[in-house]
């Protein structure tokens, strides 16, 4: 291989961005008007002796009254590519039709009543509400009916004019006496804490400034609470809130020395143990025991194991979940009186397939599985002696939990199939509907397959597609590929609205499982991070020739999607093979992989355990080989992009889509519009900090722009 720092200086500068007046080169024949002019600075960084051009550093200062002025004109601009038409109209209506449904969070007790979240049809966001706690004798009279008549604790429809601002349900003392919930502003990260009298309907004095908070958990003894906050700065910590204290006083009882690229969170196992956790990004978590009895400090669990723990508290004994000395996981138990590891019980071992969790159901394990990307459900003795399974349908994702004696309740989902809870009788295995949200999708006529297709270096990836039932391969059906491919993240079956939208329409929506998530264990994610993030680009390219190889499309009817890590995956894509994708949707996305590690102002700096830090030579080589921003050359015929973000997202800084969108427009000779759509008060993820409303335009402009772009379902 022939090193970056081999080249000449002035090659470099090349293959990143010329430098001086840059402006849109659309071809000459191209149907769509050009973007606004963006002007260049000369910035150039010297990182390990390689120089790294960056003539649209400006845009990272997202106060500047000219950057607000370049945000309003793209805005205008994706406005006039889209344009309204019958089809996005169309499109936007069933998106509202398959998700502005009745959605109501799960009942908590609060003494003599039941507090829940609750959004009605029509709603622009989620409210809290209560009602007086059933009968013993009707606690399992089904669920909540949305449009019963209940009080409302908090309506965050008043707090905001433009309906941006959310509340949520973090705690409720045993008591039903108070509730910690939270209030967002748009879609930023940051909370702020507050603290409500649920008998008077008084806030309390022990309200929290806006910032990151993780865990709480109410003392026992009721004097206070438990909470983690991370600092952007410090890193996290864990203290304890007396009632009516200054937070400045509040104790500190955990965290000190780990810095902002950690998690730290806690939770009380009971009124003895307070269990404290580390996460190193994705891929190594340490577990540390506090015996509150003895007053002694913090015991490390799992010492230096280079493992993931996910423990839960059952029958006084800590039992966790871990992939230590299994890629697949188990399941082992500790004595929190001798934590020690060599003190440790199996409980389930390793398998062939990954477990993805555990429960104590009826005084039996119940535990799922992916196999081959699908959810099985395998019951276990509290020996861990095999006894049976659940039966689950091909292709879907499925979750268990208890219910009372001899029951349970399971929830069944597939990507033509929307989410349905049913009762299951343990014995019999039979199920009864518990909750069908009742989402007006037919899956008669649609089919779900999964093929297997070769990656570069011949690993083999699954893939999912769905389309229309006796489809002919005729190269010419207009398809969306989507992945994720990272972060421990597996993509199993689940009903996603824009699959069922696009498949209706008469196209082909696949997902490929590509290396990075857990599909496959611990092997599969490390697989695909770090040095190893290559693998993940080429098993997405290759999904997509295997879909035109195969005769499911052409280039010039494939479109590929992803966001966050996923808008990562497409970036890297579309600037390593341009030719073979007609549209890109680039979803809040990572892109600037060399300045990632100054990005301190991110609340993801955790990342860098799976990204790499530029700042280190040899992460430096991998992360400046494929880093999609630096990889964008001028007079290259790029697809169709649609780039979306918003001044609060405080987990991926938005300046990255900004500068990859200016440097696409400046340089693509293809005729293909490269458009940013930025929402100031959208943050991580496509609805945060959006009232509902909002969150349908947003998803219909993005579908309406691929099959736009790929010509598709063209209006008569």
């Amino acid at each position: 291989m022939r090193l970056l720092t081999d080249l000449p200086s002035s090659r470099l500068l090349t293959r990143a961005f010329v430098l001086g007046a840059i402006v849109a080169t659309f071809a000459c024949t191209s149907p769509y008007p050009n973007p606004p002019d963006t002007r260049t600075d000369d910035v150039v960084d010297t990182l390990h002796g390689v120089a790294i051009a960056d003539p649209y550093r400006w845009l990272e200062d997202q106060d500047a009254p000219e950057v607000r002025d370049w945000i309003d004109q793209q805005n205008a601009y994706a406005d006039t590519i889209v344009g309204e038409s019958s089809l996005r109209d169309r499109i936007r209506q069933r998106y509202a039709e398959l998700t502005d449904l009745p959605s109501v969070g799960s009942p908590r007790n609060a003494g003599d009543y039941q507090i829940f979240t609750l959004r009605r049809p029509g709603q622009e966001q989620t409210g809290i509400y209560r009602r007086p706690k059933p009968e013993e004798d009707d606690e399992d009279e089904g669920p909540l009916d949305p449009y019963g008549d209940y009080e409302v604790v908090l309506d965050p429809h008043t707090m905001s004019s433009d309906f941006t601002t959310t509340v949520g349900i973090i705690s409720i003392d045993r008591d039903g006496e108070r509730m910690i919930y939270n209030v967002r502003d748009g879609g930023e990260d940051e909370v702020t804490i507050h603290v409500l009298d649920l008998e008077t309907g008084e806030q309390l004095p022990d309200s929290m400034p806006r910032g990151l908070y993780g865990d709480f958990s109410f003392k026992r003894d009721g004097s206070g609470f438990y909470y983690s906050h991370r600092s952007r700065v410090t890193g996290g910590r864990v203290y304890f809130h007396e009632w009516g204290a200054d937070m400045a006083d509040d104790a500190e009882l955990f965290g000190d020395g780990y810095g902002p690229d950690k998690f730290v969170g806690m939770s009380q196992l009971n009124s003895r143990y307070l269990l404290f956790d580390v996460w190193h990004g994705w891929s190594r978590v340490e577990l540390y025991v506090q015996d509150l009895e003895d007053g002694g400090p913090p015991v490390s669990i799992t010492g230096d194991a280079q493992a993931r723990f996910y423990p839960q508290f059952i029958e006084d004994e800590l039992h966790m979940r871990t992939n230590l000395d299994a890629s697949n996981y188990r399941v082992v138990a500790v004595d929190l009186e001798n934590p020690e590891r060599s003190s440790w019980r199996e409980v389930i071992p390793e398998g062939d397939d990954v477990m993805q969790g555990f429960s104590l159901i009826d005084d039996k394990f119940f535990v799922t599985y992916l196999h081959n990307v699908s959810t099985r459900i395998a019951i276990y003795e509290k020996d861990g002696t095999e006894i049976g399974e659940v039966p689950v349908p091909e292709y879907h994702s499925a979750g268990i939990w208890g219910a009372g004696e001899g029951k349970a309740r399971m929830s069944l989902s597939s990507y033509t199939s929307p989410s349905i809870t049913y009762t299951l009788d343990l014995e019999t295995m039979e199920r009864e509907v518990y909750l069908d949200r009742e989402v007006p999708f037919d899956p008669t006529g649609f089919e779900v397959e999964q093929v297997w297709y070769a990656s570069q270096d011949g690993t083999q990836v699954p893939m999912y597609i769905i389309h229309k039932e006796g489809i002919e391969l005729t190269g010419d059906h207009p398809t969306i590929l989507y992945g994720y491919g990272g972060f421990t993240s597996a993509l199993s079956p689940r009903f996603d609205a824009t699959a069922a939208i696009w498949v209706e329409l008469g196209g082909v929506y696949a997902v490929a499982n590509l290396r990075g998530g857990t599909e496959f264990g611990e092997r599969w994610h490390r697989d695909g991070m770090l040095e190893n993030k290559q693998n993940v680009f080429d098993d997405f390219i290759a999904a997509g020739e295997w879909l035109v190889e195969t005769g499911y499309t052409n280039p010039e009817k494939l479109a590929i999607r992803g966001g966050s890590n996923g808008g990562l995956l497409v970036g890297a894509a579309l600037t390593q093979r341009p030719d073979l994708f007609r549209a890109v949707l680039c979803l809040f996305p990572d892109l600037d992989m060399v300045r990632f590690y100054t990005f301190t102002e991110t609340n993801n700096m955790p990342a860098l355990h799976e990204y790499g830090n530029a700042s280190i030579p040899e992460q430096f080589e991998f992360l400046q080989a494929y880093s999609p921003y630096q990889a964008v050359e001028r007079g290259k015929k790029y697809p169709a992009v649609m780039l979306t973000t918003g001044d609060m997202d405080t987990r991926v800084p938005p300046l990255q889509a900004r500068k990859m969108t200016a440097a696409l427009q400046a340089s693509t000779r293809s005729g293909l519009p490269v458009i940013l759509r930025y929402d100031p008060k959208g943050g991580h993820t496509a609805n945060r900090g959006r009232p509902f409303s909002r969150g349908l335009d947003h998803r219909a402009m993005e579908l309406a722009f691929v099959a736009q772009m790929l010509g598709a379902f063209t209006e008569e």
